[in-house]
């Protein structure tokens, strides 16, 4: 079969001839892979930026996609940690972490929106007892995260959506999600009164918004609970001691590790029925498999890049 197969840490992946999946274990099946996302998780993990990366090479890079079962049945899978991802003709799931897909869903649509769509869905469901009409803050709201985390609080019933961002001209476009407030981070002041931070962005942005926002909270007793998520800006934040005593402040995370992989297995049906059902906008572009080079190095324009046969 073809895949894309990574070797080093500073190349991206070759196209290129490799040995046919074969399974090991019970639950296992050799599967056709449709579609699958070039996620950030998925970069920092071949690169060995992110925290689960296991640094082994050669490696298939993917950490989902959909798939075709042997019995001809579509199917979203995410898989373990393994040498062997998505992005190759075929590969070998585990089939209790996957779920089928509803009749007629669009393998593209589907890849592309899963992964980035799961990280506020599981925030929100799994990390917080989040309630209806809680307002909602979402720092790093133009990417792709972003934009699904406002339609996946709007899904949950919040109250109020705050998206925030550098960017004013792309901030602008977010209302037609269902932001009901768009603010830039020197504006961030004027998002205070929110129950619920979702950051995608960390690093110093992060750390610089937390005390002009506390300080300017009608009620700095009033919980608020900051859901680290992402880490466009960096790796590290600068925290204040102030922040964690002059209001009642709680920052968590959730990913891989702090959410326990049953719980994200499952949320799987219904977010994926969400985004078949078109409940959720979805920006995807397909490309072959054979330009992952290309692919692996593009400048980001905002689509979620989805490889495909």
């Amino acid at each position: 079969m073809r895949a894309a197969v990574l070797s080093s840490f500073d190349a991206p992946p070759a196209y290129r001839d490799h040995p046919d999946p074969a399974t090991t274990g019970d639950g296992e099946m050799v599967v056709e892979v449709l579609a699958a996302g070039l996620h950030h998780l998925t970069r920092s993990k071949a690169t060995g930026a992110h925290y689960s990366s296991n640094g082994v090479f050669p490696l298939v890079p993917g950490v989902d996609g959909v798939v075709r079962d042997p019995a001809g049945r579509l199917r979203y899978a995410v898989l373990d940690d393994t040498s062997l991802g998505t992005f190759a003709d075929r590969t070998v799931i585990d089939v209790r972490r996957s779920v089928l897909l509803p009749e007629g869903a669009d393998p593209v649509r589907i890849a592309a929106a899963m992964n980035p769509g799961m990280s506020s869905w599981v925030a929100l469901r799994r990390r917080i007892a989040f309630q209806p009409g809680q307002r909602v803050l979402i720092l790093g709201a133009t990417g792709n995260a972003g934009r699904m985390a406002i339609q996946v609080a709007k899904l949950f019933g919040a109250g109020h959506v705050i998206a925030a961002g550098r960017d004013a001209s792309r901030l602008a476009a977010l209302t037609a999600l269902g932001a009901d407030e768009i603010r830039t981070f020197d504006e961030i002041q004027h998002a205070a009164d929110v129950d619920v931070v979702l950051d995608y962005v960390w690093g110093e942005p992060a750390a610089g918004a937390m005390i002009p926002m506390l300080t300017a909270r009608a009620d700095r007793t009033a919980p608020l609970t900051w859901i680290q998520i992402g880490s466009m800006a960096g790796a590290s934040a600068p925290i204040p001691s102030a922040a964690l005593r002059a209001a009642r402040l709680q920052i968590i995370g959730s990913g891989i590790g702090s959410v326990p992989a049953r719980d994200f297995l499952a949320e799987l049906p219904q977010l994926a029925a969400a985004v078949a059902g078109d409940t959720i906008e979805v920006r995807a572009k397909a490309v072959p498999l054979a330009d992952i080079a290309r692919a692996w190095t593009a400048a980001d324009t905002g689509d979620r890049i989805v490889l495909v046969p």
